[in-house]
């Protein structure tokens, strides 16, 4: 499947909440491998969701195995439908950037441990524990899933939000 455009804030969609996916058919498959395709394009991305490609469906797909700050603790590549997460522990602040907010990183607070339920792409239901970065990506992953961005959750208005750095 092809790498799909992703939507830059601020566009509608990436507000919209997302519906429930119905029936796993090809097209749900065809969505997960869309997802998987553009997160592997993406300079340093760890996860994409639905909505970022335009589609308002509770589909996204984290993978932190290949990054400095999740080699160490993960679950591999995650395919998530439905994810819901079912408990919460901790809070840390990180920084965070977005594919859909590319010149902006802003630090986040985030639950540093959580359960979360979901279906993979082959109908199979799946309850794991995640923590650390791995938990940071997939709660962020989760959020554009409700129409949330990491914009409405800058920890400081006041020293939250940075530019990042050109190296044109």
């Amino acid at each position: 499947m092809p790498v799909q455009k992703i939507l830059l804030y601020p566009h509608p969609i990436l507000k919209k909440m997302c519906h429930p996916v119905a029936a796993i058919d090809r097209s749900i498959t065809g969505l997960l491998q869309d997802l998987l395709d553009t997160m592997h394009a993406g300079p340093g991305s760890v996860g994409v969701a639905a909505p970022q490609i335009g589609v308002t469906l509770r589909v996204c797909v984290v993978d932190v195995s290949a990054s400095r700050n999740g080699k160490e603790n993960n679950h591999g590549l995650l395919q998530m439908i439905n994810p819901e997460i079912t408990k919460r522990q901790g809070a840390a602040i990180m920084r965070e950037g977005c594919m859909s907010v590319p010149d902006y990183t802003g630090d986040v607070e985030r639950a540093t441990e959580i359960t979360i339920r979901f279906m993979d792409g082959d109908g199979i239901h799946h309850e794991i524990e995640a923590s650390g970065f791995e938990a940071v990506a997939i709660q962020h992953e989760m959020d554009h899933l409700d129409g949330v961005l990491f914009l409405d959750r800058i920890a400081s208005l006041k020293t939250g939000l940075f530019r990042r750095k050109s190296y044109k």
